[in-house]
Protein backbone atom coordinates (compact mmCIF):
# COMPACT_ATOMS: atom_id res chain seq x y z
CA UNK A 1 0.00 0.00 0.00
CA UNK A 2 1.39 3.42 -0.89
CA UNK A 3 1.55 6.37 1.45
CA UNK A 4 -1.54 8.07 -0.03
CA UNK A 5 -3.80 5.01 0.15
CA UNK A 6 -6.74 5.13 2.48
CA UNK A 7 -7.82 2.02 4.37
CA UNK A 8 -11.40 0.90 4.84
CA UNK A 9 -10.97 1.41 8.59
CA UNK A 10 -9.90 5.02 8.02
CA UNK A 11 -12.94 5.59 5.83
CA UNK A 12 -15.25 4.09 8.46
CA UNK A 13 -13.69 6.22 11.21
CA UNK A 14 -14.10 9.33 9.04
CA UNK A 15 -17.72 8.37 8.40
CA UNK A 16 -18.22 7.83 12.13
CA UNK A 17 -16.85 11.29 12.90
CA UNK A 18 -19.05 12.85 10.22
CA UNK A 19 -22.28 11.22 11.38
CA UNK A 20 -21.50 11.96 15.04
CA UNK A 21 -20.87 15.61 14.14
CA UNK A 22 -24.22 15.69 12.35
CA UNK A 23 -25.87 14.03 15.36
CA UNK A 24 -24.35 16.59 17.73
CA UNK A 25 -25.51 19.48 15.55
CA UNK A 26 -29.02 18.05 15.31
CA UNK A 27 -29.18 17.54 19.09
CA UNK A 28 -28.33 21.19 19.71
CA UNK A 29 -30.84 22.36 17.11
CA UNK A 30 -33.57 20.04 18.40
CA UNK A 31 -33.09 21.08 22.01
CA UNK A 32 -33.21 24.77 21.12
CA UNK A 33 -36.57 24.26 19.40
CA UNK A 34 -38.20 23.76 22.80
CA UNK A 35 -36.84 27.10 24.03
CA UNK A 36 -37.95 28.84 20.84
CA UNK A 37 -41.42 27.32 21.21
CA UNK A 38 -41.72 28.47 24.82
CA UNK A 39 -40.62 31.98 23.87
CA UNK A 40 -43.08 32.26 20.99
CA UNK A 41 -45.93 30.81 23.06
CA UNK A 42 -45.27 33.32 25.84
CA UNK A 43 -45.15 36.19 23.34
CA UNK A 44 -48.41 35.17 21.62
CA UNK A 45 -50.24 34.68 24.92
CA UNK A 46 -48.99 38.01 26.27
CA UNK A 47 -49.97 39.83 23.08
CA UNK A 48 -53.43 38.21 23.03
CA UNK A 49 -54.02 39.04 26.69
CA UNK A 50 -52.80 42.61 26.34
CA UNK A 51 -54.88 43.25 23.23
CA UNK A 52 -57.83 41.27 24.64
CA UNK A 53 -58.05 39.54 21.23
CA UNK A 54 -58.58 35.78 21.64
CA UNK A 55 -58.27 35.22 17.90
CA UNK A 56 -54.54 35.98 18.22
CA UNK A 57 -54.30 32.59 19.95
CA UNK A 58 -54.96 31.02 16.55
CA UNK A 59 -51.28 31.71 15.80
CA UNK A 60 -50.24 29.08 18.37
CA UNK A 61 -51.21 25.91 16.45
CA UNK A 62 -49.33 26.60 13.20
CA UNK A 63 -46.24 27.80 15.04
CA UNK A 64 -46.25 24.88 17.48
CA UNK A 65 -46.95 22.33 14.74
CA UNK A 66 -44.14 23.58 12.50
CA UNK A 67 -41.66 23.70 15.39
CA UNK A 68 -42.94 20.39 16.78
CA UNK A 69 -42.63 18.61 13.45
CA UNK A 70 -39.12 20.02 12.98
CA UNK A 71 -38.27 18.82 16.50
CA UNK A 72 -39.68 15.37 15.77
CA UNK A 73 -37.85 14.98 12.44
CA UNK A 74 -34.55 16.01 14.03
CA UNK A 75 -35.13 13.63 16.93
CA UNK A 76 -35.79 10.79 14.48
CA UNK A 77 -32.59 11.57 12.57
CA UNK A 78 -30.62 11.64 15.84
CA UNK A 79 -31.97 8.19 16.69
CA UNK A 80 -31.35 6.94 13.15
CA UNK A 81 -27.71 7.98 13.38
CA UNK A 82 -27.36 6.12 16.68
CA UNK A 83 -28.95 3.02 15.16
CA UNK A 84 -26.67 3.22 12.13
CA UNK A 85 -23.55 3.51 14.28
CA UNK A 86 -24.72 0.76 16.61
CA UNK A 87 -26.01 -1.73 14.04
CA UNK A 88 -23.95 -1.09 10.91
CA UNK A 89 -20.87 1.07 11.22
CA UNK A 90 -19.68 -0.23 14.60
CA UNK A 91 -19.86 -3.92 13.70
CA UNK A 92 -18.05 -3.33 10.36
CA UNK A 93 -15.25 -1.46 12.10
CA UNK A 94 -15.03 -4.04 14.91
CA UNK A 95 -14.69 -6.79 12.32
CA UNK A 96 -11.85 -4.95 10.57
CA UNK A 97 -10.10 -4.37 13.91
CA UNK A 98 -10.66 -7.96 15.06
CA UNK A 99 -12.42 -6.54 18.09
CA UNK A 100 -15.51 -7.81 19.82
CA UNK A 101 -17.23 -4.45 19.73
CA UNK A 102 -16.69 -0.88 18.55
CA UNK A 103 -18.39 2.21 19.94
CA UNK A 104 -19.73 0.43 23.04
CA UNK A 105 -21.24 3.67 24.36
CA UNK A 106 -23.82 3.56 21.56
CA UNK A 107 -25.28 0.46 23.23
CA UNK A 108 -24.29 0.97 26.88
CA UNK A 109 -26.24 4.18 27.44
CA UNK A 110 -29.41 2.48 26.20
CA UNK A 111 -29.33 -0.11 28.98
CA UNK A 112 -29.97 2.39 31.79
CA UNK A 113 -32.88 1.18 33.95
CA UNK A 114 -34.46 4.66 33.96
CA UNK A 115 -34.28 5.10 30.19
CA UNK A 116 -37.92 4.11 29.67
CA UNK A 117 -39.21 6.56 32.29
CA UNK A 118 -37.08 9.34 30.77
CA UNK A 119 -38.55 8.58 27.34
CA UNK A 120 -42.09 8.74 28.79
CA UNK A 121 -41.34 12.05 30.50
CA UNK A 122 -39.73 13.47 27.34
CA UNK A 123 -42.73 12.41 25.26
CA UNK A 124 -45.00 14.11 27.79
CA UNK A 125 -42.95 17.32 27.56
CA UNK A 126 -43.06 17.14 23.75
CA UNK A 127 -46.84 16.66 23.78
CA UNK A 128 -47.27 19.49 26.27
CA UNK A 129 -45.11 21.97 24.36
CA UNK A 130 -46.19 21.17 20.82
CA UNK A 131 -49.78 19.88 21.21
CA UNK A 132 -51.43 20.65 24.57
CA UNK A 133 -50.45 24.33 24.63
CA UNK A 134 -51.77 25.14 21.13
CA UNK A 135 -54.89 23.06 21.77
CA UNK A 136 -55.46 24.99 25.01
CA UNK A 137 -55.15 28.20 22.99
CA UNK A 138 -57.89 26.91 20.70
CA UNK A 139 -60.10 26.07 23.67
CA UNK A 140 -59.63 29.59 25.07
CA UNK A 141 -60.50 31.02 21.64
CA UNK A 142 -63.64 28.88 21.43
CA UNK A 143 -64.65 29.70 25.03
CA UNK A 144 -64.21 33.44 24.50
CA UNK A 145 -67.26 33.41 22.25
CA UNK A 146 -65.80 35.88 19.76
CA UNK A 147 -65.68 33.39 16.91
CA UNK A 148 -66.46 34.15 13.32
CA UNK A 149 -67.41 31.42 10.84
CA UNK A 150 -64.12 31.67 8.92
CA UNK A 151 -61.92 31.70 12.00
CA UNK A 152 -63.99 28.95 13.59
CA UNK A 153 -63.42 26.75 10.53
CA UNK A 154 -59.72 27.59 10.63
CA UNK A 155 -59.54 26.71 14.32
CA UNK A 156 -61.15 23.31 13.68
CA UNK A 157 -58.59 22.57 10.95
CA UNK A 158 -55.82 23.67 13.32
CA UNK A 159 -57.20 21.36 16.02
CA UNK A 160 -57.12 18.41 13.63
CA UNK A 161 -53.54 19.21 12.63
CA UNK A 162 -52.48 19.46 16.29
CA UNK A 163 -54.11 16.09 17.00
CA UNK A 164 -52.24 14.66 14.00
CA UNK A 165 -48.95 15.95 15.37
CA UNK A 166 -49.78 14.43 18.76
CA UNK A 167 -50.34 11.09 17.06
CA UNK A 168 -46.94 11.39 15.36
CA UNK A 169 -45.21 12.28 18.64
CA UNK A 170 -46.67 9.17 20.27
CA UNK A 171 -45.92 7.02 17.23
CA UNK A 172 -42.25 7.99 17.22
CA UNK A 173 -42.00 7.56 21.00
CA UNK A 174 -43.09 3.91 21.01
CA UNK A 175 -40.20 1.58 21.74
CA UNK A 176 -39.13 -0.56 18.82
CA UNK A 177 -36.78 -3.49 18.54
CA UNK A 178 -33.42 -2.42 17.13
CA UNK A 179 -34.13 -4.21 13.85
CA UNK A 180 -37.54 -2.58 13.38
CA UNK A 181 -37.62 0.49 11.16
CA UNK A 182 -38.88 3.77 12.55
CA UNK A 183 -41.86 5.42 10.90
CA UNK A 184 -40.89 6.99 7.58
CA UNK A 185 -39.82 10.60 7.57
CA UNK A 186 -40.73 12.76 4.59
Amino acid sequence: MSEGDVTVAQLLLAEYQTVKDEQKTRIGFRDNLLYVTLTIVAAVIAAAAQAKQSEMLLALPPVCVVLGWTYLVNDEKISAIGTYVRDDLGPRLAQLAYAEKAFAWETAHRSDTRRRSRKVIQSSVDLLAFCVVPFAGLVVYWAAGQTTPGLLALSVVEALIVVGLGHQVLSYARPRPSNSPRPPTP
